[in-house]
């Protein structure tokens, strides 16, 4: 078979003829960023052929430039031979600005901690008298009777690991055990996950588990103290394969690469909880309670569920609420008898993610007041109600403001532009770069920042036009495209690249359809039940995303609805936060599973309404400017204001 050789890691490996490069990185350990999963429209995956024998079946997303310095795409292009490839450095991602901290679910107690915990296993701890001659109970018999005479279950059952560590455990403590279990319930009997040897009550911890489409986080949690020893967060290692959970679901067609995507999310996850573990100084064998949250998609990938009907009508998933598992089962690094948890979803784009959000909010306890929760991320969900009723759509907001389908875009991490400012007298652009020097790309935070600007500043009609008539340097055709303005933002010999950092009008186009896509959703479901945006009492903005957001830059490019910003409420990290409550109280189990049951889902795709709403928004701000009355008295002041022309430099 090929060799096939990736530089400057010399990481290499044979593969048989037609194997994809982007197929072949990964059988080499290396990983090539591809947000649209493989389907060849993003360009994001471009390697250079070195030397060798590659086809190139689709160019489409190169400039003739690249194609004649032998650029391709590594999803489309096919091994026929031994092969060079040369992995640019741009795909290698810096240290990322990832948001793990929210709001505490429910109502703090004194430290900010979640009270005595309440987990789903417990421990006890219990005396088992020794054998004797002439007896014949087993141990297991004599540790039964010793719990039941200790107030604990009547007839608990175990699996092989407690039988084979039960005698060593009696033996080592002169009797003296702890016993990890469940409760029993109405169907089930208690059963013992563990036993440890002596009196370790005073120890257990548990995880809660935030699985995100970009990234995913886990917290290590002290269950008899009830607070959060730790907190870790990583990129979701699927990235690789796609930036939504579209084009997710478009690359595990096969059954291998359905296995693929779950190894890749499982080795994030059990990697930060080795990392928790390591600092904690936490056996993860030990960890016997577990919560997760993640929308349905990454759900059905963790668990190695066929996600395909998710996104086929009539959008149906496998499961909304799955049961609880084994640790073992779901591949997690911690006690393979260990429960797991999930928060319960409602439907195919509604997930556990944002049942356990609501946990963060007031919409979780009675009240008449009608809110909006939004959660703004690589997918946009929105739910709106107050503590009598709930509404809740998934917006199809794409990656754009995650970095993808944006040419010069970039997640959240070193070298991005995270805020912009034009100056509207000189034109000097002053920006911001998350861990400082020179920027690379821009994020979605900067992205929002750049189009207020640009609209403000008059270079930018509502349509997403540039205007090059205001005699702007920095607006010029791009690159092999006369037709297509582009503004730079940063000049090529100021960037960490030595390429111009520039958003052009298909890239505007991409971010109007986002931020139409967010709005017109609360739109609709706002007009579903006769409410305006005037009903709305609070606003809730959950989501790394969210946090990030410059709520009147916002509101000026029409993302969120025209409110007084002591209406909005950043949540942080929600969906971890409201896991952690699930992982530690009884009641937070209980009032999730009533709000999944509460939530009416509305499946924007087969709403005749919805388009509607969606083209209307696809402007600055929207087509009805009275839907945003501050920013239309903006509009009005900054009328006879020029744009001046005398400065066009950056500022770093």
């Amino acid at each position: 078979m090929p060799v096939v050789t990736f530089l400057p890691s010399g990481r290499s490996a044979n593969v048989p003829v037609g194997t994809s490069l982007l197929d072949a990185a990964v059988a080499a350990g290396i990983t090539l960023s591809a947000p649209c999963g493989g389907e060849g429209v993003c360009g994001e995956c471009r390697v250079q052929v070195a030397s060798g024998a590659v086809q190139c079946v689709a160019r489409g997303c190169l400039s003739p430039g690249e194609v004649a310095q032998n650029w391709v795409l590594s999803c489309s292009s096919r091994v026929t031979g031994d092969a060079s490839i040369l992995v640019p450095a741009e795909q290698a991602v810096g240290a990322a600005q990832i948001v793990t901290a929210g709001k505490q679910a429910g109502s703090p107690l004194p430290g900010h901690g979640f009270g005595a915990g309440e987990p789903v296993v417990v421990k006890q701890a219990v005396k088992v008298p020794m054998p004797v001659l002439g007896q014949s109970q087993s141990d297991f018999e004599r540790l039964v009777r010793a719990l039941r005479g200790d107030g604990g279950p009547e007839d608990p059952r175990a699996g092989i690991e407690v039988f084979r560590d039960l005698a060593g455990a009696l033996r080592a403590s002169d009797g003296n055990v702890t016993v990890s279990m469940t409760a029993a319930t109405e169907t089930a009997p208690s059963e013992i996950v563990r036993i440890e040897a002596g009196d370790t009550t005073g120890q257990a911890v548990g995880l809660a588990i935030d699985v995100g489409t970009t990234t995913c986080a886990v917290s290590l949690v002290d269950l008899i103290r009830g607070h959060v020893l730790g907190t870790a967060a990583d990129y979701n290692g699927q990235l690789a394969r796609g930036a939504d959970v579209i084009s997710r679901i478009n690359f595990a067609r096969t059954p291998e690469r359905l296995a693929e995507l779950r190894g890749l999310v499982l080795e994030t996850i059990n990697r930060l909880i080795d990392r928790l573990c390591s600092h904690h100084a936490v056996v993860r064998e030990h960890i016997d309670n577990a919560a997760v949250a993640g929308n349905t998609t990454m759900i059905h990938l963790l668990l190695g569920l066929n996600p395909d009907f998710i996104r086929l009508e009539p959008y149906t998933p496998t499961v909304n609420r799955t049961p609880p598992l084994r640790g073992g089962e779901v591949g997690l690094a911690m006690n393979p008898a260990g429960v797991v948890l999930f928060a319960p979803s409602v439907g195919s784009y509604v997930g556990g993610d944002i049942t356990a959000g609501l946990l963060t909010t007031a919409l979780a306890r009675p009240g008449d007041e009608v809110r909006l929760f939004l959660d703004i991320g690589t997918n946009g969900e929105v739910v709106v109600g107050n503590g009598e009723w709930l509404m809740a759509c998934a917006a199809s907001a794409g990656p754009a403001f995650e970095g993808s389908v944006v040419r010069c875009g970039m997640r959240a991490s070193e070298g991005a532009i995270e805020r912009v400012r034009i100056d509207v007298t000189t034109g000097e652009v002053i920006i911001n770069v998350i861990g400082g020097g020179r920027p690379r790309g821009i994020c979605g935070s900067g992205m929002i920042d750049l189009l207020a600007e640009l609209w403000q500043a008059k270079l930018l009609d509502p349509a997403g036009k540039l205007n090059p008539l205001v005699g702007s340097e920095r607006i010029r055709p791009a690159e092999g495209a006369s037709r297509n303005m582009a503004y730079t933002v940063v000049p090529a010999r100021d960037s960490a690249t030595g390429e111009a950092i520039t958003l052009d009008e298909r890239d505007i186009q991409n971010l109007l359809r986002t931020k139409a896509a967010v709005y017109s959703a609360c739109g609709i479901m706002l007009k579903s039940v006769g409410l305006g945006f005037d009903a709305i009492r609070e606003v809730y903005v959950a989501g790394g995303f969210g946090r990030f957001l410059d709520l009147e830059k916002s509101i000026r490019i029409g993302l969120l609805p025209d409110l007084p910003l002591d209406r909005f409420t950043y949540l942080g990290n929600s969906a971890l936060s409201g896991a952690t409550a699930m992982l530690c109280r009884a009641d937070a189990r209980e009032n999730v599973v009533g709000l999944a049951s509460r939530i009416t889902y509305l499946e924007l795709n087969v709403d005749p309404a919805y388009m509607g709403e969606y083209t209307a928004a696809l402007f600055l701000p929207h087509t009805d400017l009275d839907r945003f009355p501050t920013v239309k008295a903006a509009l009005a002041a900054r009328a006879d204001r020029p744009m001046g022309e005398s400065n066009v430099s950056s500022s770093l």
